[in-house]
């Protein structure tokens, strides 16, 4: 997930990451930004023919890892659990766009298995719940657009159909609203 060897970065993020996940909210949004970074650079080399959307799942990626951070398990490196979750978001991607998954190597971290704990479906809920309300706070067009391509996994071109949009009026939507949720998860909005 980085240039840098994974140990030196796991070193970096760690402390970060656990202090946030204490409450120190700063703490929180360092560690979101320094995984922002290794995710662009992870993504791009999943993603070379789609250069224009890198951003896009880097936010997703981001968002996801916002949602299901009470499922993370501390006895697994934070950058192995980051790297799992964008590893499910990419794949999610290929399919939604009938393309096969690419056959995902294993880094220095070796095979993280199934990184998200089974916690009987409270994490689930919460995720659902804390999704729900950070989706209520964007416009109705963004968040439409959002729950249409991103969780119910239409094409933009059905989504499209669906609202009475252009395709690429979604497109704008999805973007704007992940920024704006993403900036949310951080605290900048």
């Amino acid at each position: 997930m980085s240039s840098a060897p994974p140990a030196a970065f796991e070193a970096e993020l760690r402390p970060w990451w656990d202090r946030g996940q204490a409450g120190d909210e700063a703490a929180y949004r360092h560690a979101l930004s320094l995984i922002a970074r290794r995710l662009r650079a992870y993504i791009r080399r999943r993603m070379p023919e789609q250069p224009d959307e890198v951003e896009d799942m880097v936010q997703e990626v981001l968002l996801s890892v916002h949602l299901h951070r009470g499922s993370y398990d501390g006895s697994v490196p934070v950058s192995a659990w980051v790297l799992a979750v964008a590893r499910h978001r990419l794949i999610d991607e290929w399919r939604r766009r009938g393309r096969q998954p690419q056959t995902l190597e294993l880094d220095d971290n070796g095979d993280v298995g199934e990184a998200l704990a089974d916690d009987g479906g409270q994490a689930a809920h919460e995720a659902r719940r804390d999704l729900q309300q950070l989706l209520q706070t964007l416009p109705e067009a963004q968040r439409r657009a959002i729950e249409l391509t991103q969780l119910a996994g239409l094409s933009g071109a059905e989504a499209a159909t669906n609202t009475g949009a252009s395709e690429s009026a979604i497109k704008v939507q999805v973007h704007r609203g992940l920024k704006r949720l993403a900036a949310q998860v951080r605290g900048k909005a």
